[in-house]
């Protein structure tokens, strides 16, 4: 019998539905009845259709309710894009990342206190504890210019550390303008901020660069970058040696900042320059050592702190004859 009924209510919802998608359900009942009335039709002002629809709603229980309160999309609808909603959005969430920013150095690095940041005498910059380390370096060699080295950036072993491994290569590109080659280098993304402006490293109150590293026992070139906007600058650098031991075990590098050189297209300039500390823009390390084969170097973190026994500030001299300016 209930299902003799269910079938009779089932052909009278499929009369009264206007779609005839509804055919195919014939055993929904009142749910079916209610969701063609009330979702599928316009509401008329009519008060016999507004007391009838009172009563219908108020027989229901609040789970039926959910289901009559439904919105039907048309499929004929279309999506509106609006671009200039999407720029304001844009501008809307650099302007929250500013106000971060400058409330931040209110407060202090990293939302710090400012005289914890003034005691502190040690300070890890890069670390490599996953893929999102790594996307802050980019690699690069003499393949850019028809060279046959390689090098690769992966995690290490239980990411714990980044691996920079490769094959070196010092065969001169057949072009006929190149007369070197032979080069691996590792370099960090320059830091951007709001509305991608540049976020220079302050390593001011610092004096020694800090890392701990493991090697095959090839020299390495540790590179420093300012910051800068000039274009006859973009090739300037400031550059010192790190020599690796090899072996399984880890060694602890300490370079003194004022050990770092200023040389320019690879060239050690005559006229040498202390680092700005306060404008730091990108770290490298470079092998072109024109010693063909693999390698690898392997970094745990790079980092800064400042030694209470190095008082030296810059270990270069400078001629009067060469830069007169100096000595002025």
């Amino acid at each position: 019998m209930a299902f003799v009924y269910k079938l009779l209510n089932g052909i009278y919802i499929l009369r009264r539905c206007p779609k005839p998608g509804a055919a195919l359900h014939p055993f929904l009942g009142v749910h079916c009845a209610d969701y063609c009335s009330s979702s599928l039709h316009k509401p008329e002002s009519t008060p016999n259709k507004a007391s009838s629809q009172g009563k219908t709603e108020g027989g229901l229980q609040g789970h039926d309710r959910k289901e009559v309160a439904l919105d039907v999309t048309s499929p004929e609808e279309k999506l509106e894009v609006s671009f200039d909603k999407a720029i304001q959005n844009e501008i809307k969430d650099h302007l929250r990342y500013l106000k971060d920013e400058i409330v931040n150095r209110w407060i202090g690095p990293v939302g710090r206190s400012l005289n914890e940041v003034l005691l502190e005498q040690a300070k890890v910059v890069w670390q490599f504890r996953g893929k999102e380390d790594l996307d802050k370096w980019i690699v690069t060699s003499d393949k850019k210019i028809g060279g046959r080295s390689e090098v690769f950036l992966k995690m290490g072993k239980n990411n714990q550390s980044a691996l920079l491994y490769g094959t070196l290569s010092s065969e001169t590109p057949h072009d006929g303008d190149s007369t070197q080659s032979g080069y691996c280098a590792m370099i960090s993304r320059i830091r951007r901020g709001p509305f991608e402006r540049k976020r220079p490293h302050d390593w001011s109150q610092f004096n020694t660069l800090y890392l701990r590293v493991r090697g095959d026992g090839r020299p390495w070139m540790v590179n420093i970058r300012e910051d800068t906007d000039i274009v006859q600058r973009k090739n300037q650098m400031f550059s010192y040696f790190m020599f690796t031991r090899g072996g399984p075990y880890w060694q602890e590098v300490k370079i003194p900042f004022s050990k770092f050189f200023f040389s320019n297209q690879g060239r050690i300039r005559d006229v040498q320059s202390k680092l700005l500390l306060d404008k730091i823009s990108s770290i490298g390390f470079t092998l072109a050592d024109k010693v063909d084969g693999p390698f690898f170097l392997e970094i745990d973190f790079i980092g800064v702190f400042t030694d209470p026994a190095h008082t030296e500030e810059f270990a270069y001299e400078n001629s009067p004859e060469l830069s007169p300016r100096l000595f002025k």
